[in-house]
């Protein structure tokens, strides 16, 4: 079988290219559903490192690894209990090392998550602050005493529904948690504990990773006189179910502190060459664009950020084309990294199908424009392999979010249900035991083993797509300007170091066209499968199509 790209090639480019994150395409991996090997129907570091092959020969630049960390488990990971230990479901730090050295002979760079927000309620930190208020760690979390009638001191409220306080008997206070209970919330107002925390990332950097992906970074503050949220006027991107949306956040996070600590952050950062960091940045619309552009400019903060913009409903032509083009407005010396799914989102071949697109045509064509735009790009284990969202039983869920709001919101284990590698094999070639999450039966069919050499599958298509991409130097670290165009059709060009490319795409589920302006030459490029032409300056696309060319 041959490769969609030589590891020793990519190898070669990454050390060639200090700023090998600018471009890069990033698989996400969900440790606990990529490939199990001891039998507990839970994935571990060796069942990725026995699959690392497979991301290798996709094509991609680096892996991102959800939390692996040592955890009591209530958010999956993301409550940590001791930030340099890997938890036994997943194996030893010995198994994180040999992780690491595989991926880098394969070319591949390595990616973390840091929660730096929160902790788990049994992180020895928390043990210690709760004990009394007068001891070292006592202003570590956020701590505070209730009204005179006994209640919270203010509206805010938890992610994950409910209040955002939670009562401590033994100080006789009020805790912060954004999401769990069990999760409470750090005071990074300390700088003592900005301290212990870099000091954490830096454990990791020591062991040779690449990069961090950090959790829920715009929630790193909170406003120290404790204000009310006002009430959000707008349409919340929040499931409806949940009352967290209809408050505007505005004193619970997002507070202009986060930039001195990202400074702090990157400065640590700086001192491992190559090393970089990208912030998820739990928002949506004017204000993500505005956090991302502050979060990422200037280079003295994070690399590249994310926002919640493209892993929701909306679908059409403007939505993309506007969100790309208010970022680029907004942010023109950042550089955005864009996700279409991720572990906290519905798929986005089911978020997006409609009645009128087909799953197959639609993954190929969502395909094609994220690789196309200018920035990174992560992608979601299974993406490449054109998952729908998998349909859990009640009984079956195991997501705090979704037990809490069923059946107006479903929660995440939709789409953190395993892998899929053989279809014939017990559980698609995850596990020999019980998975902690059912494999979809709609998910065997498009397994890694039917597809790999199926001529027009899914995932022959994200290897051609990535091996295209790496050949356009445009498609890496180019420009982008968006032409004007009808209907659901998105144009743009392309354009760094000599070479101009132009990119279309047909969103509807009708045929469409696009006159090129006077004068623009364009030649097509790429055998990619699509059925779009261009002929007479006229581009001619069918329902849910595409066309490159360069110019």
């Amino acid at each position: 079988m041959t490769l969609a790209v030589a590891p020793g090639d990519r190898v070669q480019s990454a050390h060639a290219d200090a700023e090998w994150w600018r471009g890069a395409v990033i698989y996400q991996i969900y440790p606990r559903s990529f490939q199990d090997t001891d039998g507990d129907g839970i994935g571990d570091l060796a069942g990725i490192i026995r699959r690392l092959d497979h991301v290798a020969e996709l094509g991609v630049d680096a892996i991102w690894l959800s939390p692996f960390f040592t955890s009591p488990m209530k958010d999956f990971g993301y409550d940590v209990s001791d930030y340099r230990g890997v938890d036994p479901i997943f194996g030893t730090l010995a198994d994180f090392d040999a992780l690491v050295a595989k991926a880098h002979g394969l070319g591949l760079k390595v990616i973390i998550d840091q929660v730096l927000s929160h902790t788990s309620d049994q992180h020895p930190w928390f043990t210690q602050s709760r004990a009394d208020r007068t001891n070292a760690r006592a202003d570590w979390y956020v701590w505070t005493d209730p009204n005179p009638d006994g209640t919270a001191p203010n509206n805010w409220l938890a992610v994950f529904g409910g209040p955002a306080w939670e009562w401590d008997s033994r100080r006789g206070q009020y805790y912060l948690h954004n999401f769990l209970t069990a999760q409470p919330d750090l005071n990074l107002h300390n700088r003592v504990v900005q301290d212990a925390l870099l000091g954490e990332v830096r454990f990791w950097l020591d062991r040779g990773v690449d990069g961090f992906r950090l959790d829920a970074c715009n929630f790193y503050f909170h406003d120290t006189l404790l204000r009310n949220n006002p009430p959000f006027a707008g349409e919340s991107e929040v499931p409806r179910a949940n009352p967290y949306g209809f408050q505007e956040h505005l004193y619970d996070r997002n507070r202009p502190e986060t930039l001195d600590f990202l400074k702090r952050m990157r400065a640590l950062v700086e001192l491992y060459p190559g090393a970089m960091t990208v912030g998820e940045i739990g928002e949506s619309g004017e204000r993500a664009l505005a956090l991302m552009a502050a979060y990422t400019s200037g280079g003295d903060k994070l690399h590249m950020c994310y926002s919640f913009d493209f892993l929701a409903e909306p679908f059409s032509a403007d939505h993309f084309r506007s969100i790309v083009a208010r970022f680029e407005a907004a942010a023109a010396d950042s550089w955005p990294c864009w996700a279409f799914s991720n572990h906290d989102v519905k798929r986005h071949v089911s978020r997006w199908h409609g009645e009128r697109r087909d799953p197959v045509r639609l993954a190929k064509l969502m395909a094609a424009l994220i690789l196309s735009l200018r920035g990174s790009v992560s992608l979601y284990e299974g993406e490449e392999l054109g998952l729908p969202e998998a349909e859990p039983a009640f009984a079956d869920l195991v997501d705090p979010y979704g037990i809490r709001f069923w059946p107006d919101f479903k929660g995440r284990d939709g789409c953190r249900t395993p892998m899929v590698w053989e279809a014939a094999a017990p559980h698609g070639g995850f596990t020999t035991g019980k998975p902690w999450l059912p494999v979809s039966a709609d998910h065997l069919p498009l397994a890694v083993d039917r597809q790999i050499d199926a001529p027009g599958s899914v995932l022959q298509h994200y290897r051609r797509l990535l091996r295209f991409r790496r050949c356009h130097p445009a498609l890496v670290k180019g420009g982008i300007a968006f032409l004007k165009s009808p209907g659901e059709v998105i144009a743009f060009r392309r354009d760094f170091g000599g070479e101009a490319l132009l990119c279309v795409f047909n969103l509807g589920p009708e045929p469409a066209t696009l006159e090129l302006p006077d004068g623009l030459v364009a030649e097509p490029i790429g055998d990619l499968g699509f059925a779009g032409t261009i002929r007479n300056a006229t581009v001619r696309l069918d329902g849910l199509d595409a066309v490159f060319a360069r110019l």
